[in-house]
């Protein structure tokens, strides 16, 4: 006799649950260091920026820099374009709104991070 183990509904929901809490944590992640925010700032103040800029104006070797990068990017907070051989970086607006709208629950939130001010509205 042959024993076939299905999935629940609650087990389903838990799965589904999961990954919204990966993405959540990603984020949180990305946020919980101080150059990241640094770099967040920046990219506010300057718009693009490419990792030779911000490492000169972070004090920040380029590598150290690359993964603080890594980290936004996989948030989804930042984009970059690629011209020739450098990578310019920036916010991206259209993901820090999604990523913001799936934690945020209220009708309006703002959060203020130094000069950085991310405004959320959730839509209906």
């Amino acid at each position: 006799m042959t024993t076939k183990v299905v999935p629940t509904k609650d087990r389903q929901r838990a799965y589904i649950n999961d990954k919204r809490l990966r993405s959540k944590a990603a984020l949180f992640h990305a946020l919980a260091d101080e150059t990241r925010l640094q770099m967040l700032t920046l990219f506010v103040e300057n718009g693009e920026m490419n990792v030779s800029a911000i490492s000169v104006a972070l004090d920040q070797s380029q590598p150290a820099v690359s993964h603080h990068l890594t980290q936004l990017k996989r948030a989804g907070l930042i984009d970059f374009r690629r011209a020739g051989k450098f990578n310019f970086y920036r916010l991206d607006h259209e993901g820090t709104t999604a990523v913001f709208d799936d934690i945020m629950d209220a009708g309006q939130s703002k959060l203020s991070i130094g000069s950085l001010e991310i405004c959320v509205k959730k839509r209906a």
